[in-house]
């Protein structure tokens, strides 16, 4: 899904960007977790995460924070609708980031993410006005469903793998671990907008789309913001 973005066919069309700039978030979730795991930074060691010590906290926009979807992500029994009880989150961050594309558009997209030893689990907002249904069409091997009530989309890709060279060489990318998707209407309506919240597996299975459904029926409702749409 991410080699959408530079392709010539899609360029000129803003909703096509927009949800390819959604699947090369989730994309690029997998360069960060590759990273840290190269570095050391996810050892077994660390204390259990939390969303608490984020340095910079997203300005008052009356959008979600990285730092609100962090809180709801990781909720007690994470772990658990994982299928993993017995793991302990490693890492844990928002980010109150955006999206640019062609034009000069920037899309808010705040995010977070929360790692396991088993899986790395995200969840984001993107504020691109655009409605979910139809969106299938550009995501692949995609299909349509409802979920919460609200118009969904189940969707594939691969994680981006980054190898960061400890000579101060040029880092090495290439394609990681499969991921499974869900988009889901910011509304009933689906007037435009939308979450979205990816799985994917340290051991490069395909993760399950029970799991998925199950964690993002728990955590989108708990989202500041979510019940407006209702």
């Amino acid at each position: 899904m991410a080699e959408k973005i530079g392709s010539p066919e899609k360029g000129h069309n803003a909703w096509g960007q927009a949800f390819a700039a959604v699947a090369l978030f989730a994309a690029l979730g997998g360069a960060l977790w590759a990273s840290d795991v190269t570095s050391g930074n996810g050892s077994s060691g660390t204390p259990a995460a939390s969303c608490s010590d984020e340095k910079e906290p997203g300005k008052r926009t009356g959008r979600v924070t990285g730092k609100q979807l962090c809180e709801a992500l990781l909720r007690p029994d994470l772990a658990e609708l994982l299928g993993t009880p017995t793991e302990t989150a490693k890492t844990a961050f928002g980010n109150d980031g955006s999206v640019g594309l062609s034009g000069g558009k920037d899309i808010p997209m705040p995010s977070a993410e929360v790692e396991f030893d088993t899986y790395t689990v995200t969840v984001s907002a993107t504020y691109d006005d655009l409605p979910v249904a139809g969106s299938h069409e550009l995501l692949g091997s995609a299909t349509e469903r409802t979920v919460l009530g609200r118009p969904a989309v189940l969707y594939s890709d691969r994680t981006i793998k980054i190898n960061f060279r400890l000579d101060g060489g040029d880092a090495e990318s290439g394609t990681g671990v499969p991921l499974r998707s869900v988009v889901v209407a910011q509304d009933e309506k689906d007037s435009g907008g939308s979450y979205d919240v990816t799985l994917w597996r340290a051991d490069g299975m395909v993760p399950d789309d029970a799991v998925l459904l199950r964690v993002a029926e728990k955590v989108l409702p708990t989202v500041p913001g979510w019940a407006a749409g209702s």
